[in-house]
C-alpha cells in the first residue's frame, strides 16, 4: 500500500478523466491520475486531434487546389505526408504537454502504469496499490474489427488510417459514421481513391436523412463511392492489398479501414473483482452523479451509456468530482449532447431527428432553410448546407436542430444553448445575428416554420 492515501483516483488521461481531475483539485480533493499510454488518452494522442488536424490539412489543400474562381491561381500543389505528420505531432505534443502543465499546477500526480480496482474500492497498479476515498474510471474504448478479421498490417483501425506514413492509392472504409466518414472525406481530398460501405441504409446513420443526403452529395462530388446496405465479407489481407466482398461486388484496395464501432474499454479494470457488472450494451450503467453499483466508485464517457463523445466525457468527468466533493449535482441529458461530424461539409446537430420526433409522438413541424439563402454562404462559398429544425408544433419546443455546412460544428452551440434554456423557435426568430455570417441562417429557419423567411 502505498504512503498517502487519496481523496480520488482517476484512471484514464483522456478528456474526461483530465475534466474530472482537474475539477475534483479545484474543489480542493487529493487527487492522482492512473495513465498507461501517453498523457491526454486516445483522444488527444490517436483519434479527435489527430484526425481533424488532417482533415485541416485536406480543407487548405483543397482550397488551394480549386481558388482559381476567387482569383487564387497555384500551380504544383501538393501534400508533403511527412511535413504533414509532423505538424500532427506538434499538435498533439503541444495538447498533452498542457493537459500534462494542468496536472503539475493543480499538484494532481501521475501514476504511470496500468490501473485496477480492488475488492475494497482502492487502485493496484503494477505491485503498488493506492488507497483512495473515491474512483473515477474513464479509460474510454477501443476500436473493434468486423466479424472475420483482425487488426494488422493492411486492414486498419482509425488510428492506422490517420497514421499511414505514405498517401495510399485506394482504401476503402467500412463503417460511414462519424470516423468513418471523417477519414472518407480527408483522403478523398488527398487525392486517394476512397470507397466507403455502410451496412445500414444511410452514411451517417445517426443524423437526419436530410443532412445525411447533402453529405453524400458532396461525398459522390468529391469522388468517393458510397455504398449503403452493404455487408463487409470474406476479407482477405495480402502484404500489398486487401481484397473482400460486399454483395455481389469484389473490391481490392491498398488498405481497409475498419471504423464500424468501439467497445468499452473495461478488460484490465478488475470490475467483477469490485462487484461492477456490464449491461447488455457492455457499458457501465451510472446513477446522475456518475456513480456506479459498486461504493465510492464512478464512470465517465465511453465507459457509460449514451454516444460515444469526448465533450459528454468532459462533462460527466465534472459532475463525477462535484458529486464526490459534495456539489449539487447537475446530471448530463444525453439528449442534449451535440454531435459534431468534421467531414466536407460539416454537420452538427442535436436532439432528435424529423423522423425520431414523429415515431416518439410528437407532433411535429420542421423547416429547412439552405445556407445559400443568406449573403455569407455566396462569400464563403457554404451554398449548399442548411439549418433544419424540428419543433413540436403546440409550444414551439424545439425537439431537434440540424446544421449542415462547412462550419456546422462551430454553429451548432448556439442551438444547444437556446433548447438547453427552454427557448423556443420563437426565441430564435427574434435573436439578432451578424452580418455577413452563416449564422443569419438560423433564424431564416426558424421564420420558415411560420412561412416568413425573408429569403426564401
Amino acid at each position: 500500500m502505498a504512503d498517502s492515501p487519496y481523496d480520488v483516483i482517476v484512471v484514464g488521461t483522456g478528456p474526461g478523466g483530465y475534466h474530472a481531475a482537474v475539477r475534483a483539485a479545484q474543489l480542493g480533493l487529493k487527487t492522482a491520475v492512473v495513465e498507461k499510454d501517453e498523457t491526454g488518452g486516445r483522444c488527444l494522442n490517436y483519434a479527435c486531434i489527430p484526425a481533424k488536424t488532417l482533415l485541416r490539412t485536406a480543407e487548405i489543400y483543397e482550397q488551394a487546389k480549386n481558388g482559381e474562381a476567387i482569383g487564387i491561381v497555384a500551380d504544383n500543389i501538393s501534400i508533403d505526408f511527412t511535413k504533414l505528420h509532423e505538424r500532427r505531432e506538434e499538435v498533439r505534443k503541444g495538447l498533452t504537454g498542457g493537459v500534462a502543465g494542468l496536472f503539475k499546477n493543480h499538484k494532481i500526480d501521475q501514476i504511470e502504469g496500468e490501473g485496477m480496482l480492488t475488492a475494497d474500492g482502492n487502485v493496484k497498479v503494477g505491485d503498488t496499490t493506492y488507497e483512495a476515498g473515491n474512483v473515477i474510471l474513464a479509460t474510454g474504448s477501443v476500436a473493434l474489427p468486423i466479424p472475420g478479421t483482425e487488426f494488422g498490417g493492411r486492414i486498419l483501425d482509425t488510428w492506422g488510417a490517420w497514421s499511414l506514413p505514405e498517401l495510399p492509392k485506394s482504401i476503402a472504409v467500412v463503417g460511414a459514421g462519424a470516423s468513418g466518414s471523417e477519414i472518407a472525406s480527408a483522403y478523398a481530398r488527398f487525392g486517394t481513391e476512397v470507397i466507403l460501405l455502410e451496412m445500414l441504409g444511410q452514411i451517417l446513420p445517426a443524423e437526419d436523412k436530410d443532412m445525411a443526403r447533402v453529405v453524400e452529395r458532396a461525398f459522390k462530388k468529391e469522388g468517393i463511392e458510397v455504398v449503403t446496405g452493404a455487408r463487409v465479407e470474406n476479407v482477405e489481407a495480402g502484404s500489398e492489398s486487401v481484397k473482400f466482398t460486399y454483395g455481389d461486388e469484389t473490391k481490392e484496395v491498398d488498405y481497409l479501414v475498419i471504423a464500424g464501432g468501439r467497445g468499452a474499454d473495461v478488460a484490465a479494470l478488475g470490475l467483477d473483482e469490485a462487484g461492477i457488472k456490464l449491461n447488455d450494451d457492455g457499458k457501465i450503467d451510472v446513477d446522475e452523479a456518475q456513480k456506479t453499483a459498486a461504493d465510492g466508485v464512478y464512470a465517465i464517457g465511453d465507459l457509460t451509456p449514451g454516444p460515444a463523445l469526448a465533450h459528454k466525457a468532459q462533462e460527466e468527468g465534472i459532475v463525477a468530482a462535484e458529486a464526490i466533493a459534495g456539489q449539487e449535482v447537475h446530471p448530463v441529458d444525453r439528449d442534449a449532447i451535440p454531435g459534431a461530424t468534421f467531414t466536407h461539409p460539416q454537420v452538427g446537430s442535436v436532439g432528435l431527428t424529423e423522423a425520431e420526433a414523429k415515431e416518439a409522438g410528437h407532433d411535429v413541424k420542421a423547416a429547412k432553410f439552405k445556407l445559400g439563402g443568406v449573403g455569407a454562404g455566396s462569400v464563403y462559398d457554404d451554398r449548399d448546407g442548411m439549418v433544419k429544425l424540428v419543433v413540436d408544433s403546440k409550444y414551439g419546443e424545439i425537439l431537434g436542430a440540424h446544421i449542415v455546412g462547412n462550419r456546422a460544428c462551430d454553429m451548432i452551440a448556439e442551438l444547444v444553448a437556446v433548447r438547453d434554456l427552454e427557448g423556443g423557435y420563437q426565441e430564435l426568430q427574434r435573436i439578432i445575428h451578424p452580418h455577413p455570417t452563416i449564422s443569419e441562417a438560423i433564424p431564416e429557419a426558424a421564420r420558415a416554420i411560420d412561412k416568413w423567411a425573408i429569403h426564401a
